[in-house]
């Protein structure tokens, strides 16, 4: 299943917090993101669904392989682009809200591109 963008935030936002706390639940999710709840609902049990996450029968949710996979990568490139963004002059905050726009649409050429430069720096 080709992923789109809210599906690839979500998975960004479990990873964050999975960093954070000790377990993540979708009330932490909506927490984070401001969405309701039954909107992270929906898109928790559509994740779990095409098996990107895994809910254990206390609410639990873990990446499995394939969403870890993803959410790295959109983590990844957030913070790449916030770093370029902010080396520029752009304020963190500005740089963060627009790197959060990039990443999901930059080619993987000019990602690695950029990533190679600032491996450099």
């Amino acid at each position: 299943m080709q992923l789109l963008e809210s599906g690839e935030m979500y998975l960004e936002t479990i990873y964050i917090l999975s960093q954070k706390m000790n377990f993540v639940r979708s009330i932490d999710v909506a927490n984070y993101t401001g969405y309701s709840k039954p909107s992270v609902s929906r898109a928790v049990n559509l994740l779990k669904d095409n098996g990107y996450i895994n809910i254990d029968d206390d609410g639990h949710i873990t990446l499995e392989k394939t969403g870890l996979d993803v959410a790295a990568n959109i983590y990844e490139r957030h913070t790449i682009l916030t770093k370029m963004l902010c080396t520029i002059g752009v304020s963190e905050e500005a740089a963060s809200a627009d790197a959060c726009k990039m990443e999901h649409v930059i080619s993987e050429e000019t990602f690695e591109k950029i990533k190679e430069y600032f491996k450099n720096k």
